[in-house]
């Protein structure tokens, strides 16, 4: 029998620990533990997971701290649910059987739509990831004869900044793991503390510490994360430790005075 577990924090060592415990809340904020093998996250998925944050957030067996993330976390599964995941400036990667005007990459315009040659605007507010391919063939079948859509990846626009080969802006497929969202970067430089790594959107820190670290571990795609355009991945620098700064200096202090007798010599 589980005990009431009083003034849990959500972040750090003791959530993991938590979550682990109870197996009506899955680990991670965004995607159900059965969605492990998913690379994108279904819509039954997120009501369910919904249900439960809606269950954890008015339990008295759980602090107030954790009971206001659980409220956070289910706002924001019932925002995705309502309207989708789809924003402007998103890009599709369409592929559809022997139509090659159909075969590009498309931008999600001003209402959340799409527009493809011959076919006019397709809708997409209130659409999931996971639910692309079936709105597009739905859609074709009333100007084409039994279409196919052979693919349908939705491309995101996300930062990567700190301790990274290249620094910058990434369209990125939402089926990506985290890792290879860095490797996209030039990977993590010699200084990188990924250990300390989060994934930020405006000034709220969506993902970071030992939550953050589990779901690389596990395999986490960036649609499982709920990542959206415009999100940010920031990788920490390390802190360089006292000792190893004194001897530096006292290395280039040394060299010091070879420096300045070479100089001496050279313009004698």
């Amino acid at each position: 029998m589980l005990r009431p577990v009083m003034r849990i924090p959500l972040r750090g060592l003791a959530l993991p620990a938590l979550l682990l415990s109870l197996s009506a809340i899955p680990v991670l904020a965004q995607t159900p533990s059965q969605d492990l093998s998913r690379s994108q996250v279904t819509r039954q998925s997120l009501e369910t997971l919904l249900a439960q944050f809606d269950s954890a957030m008015t339990s008295d067996a759980f602090g107030p701290e954790f009971r206001s993330q659980a409220r956070s976390r289910a706002e924001l599964i019932r925002t995705r649910l309502r309207d989708g995941d789809f924003q402007i400036g998103d890009r599709i990667l369409l592929r559809v059987y022997a139509e090659t005007a159909l075969t590009d990459t498309f931008t999600v315009v001003a209402g959340r739509v799409i527009n493809l040659p011959g076919v006019g605007d397709v809708p997409l507010a209130g659409v999931l990831r996971t639910e692309l391919k079936d709105r597009l063939e739905t859609h074709l079948q009333r100007f084409l004869r039994n279409p196919r859509v052979d693919a349908a990846t939705a491309l995101i626009r996300v930062s990567v900044l700190g301790e990274v080969g290249r620094q910058g802006f990434y369209t990125v497929p939402t089926e990506l793991l985290v890792e290879d969202v860095l490797m996209q970067a030039g990977g993590p430089s010699g200084l990188a503390r990924l250990d300390q790594m989060y994934i930020e959107r405006g000034d709220e820190r969506l993902w970071e510490g030992d939550i953050l670290q589990r779901a690389i571990t596990e395999g986490r795609t960036l649609d499982a994360l709920n990542i959206q355009a415009g999100d940010r991945f920031i990788i920490p620098r390390q802190v360089q430790r006292n000792w190893e700064s004194t001897v530096r200096t006292f290395g280039f202090l040394l060299s010091l005075p070879l420096t300045i007798y070479g100089l001496t010599r050279l313009f004698k």
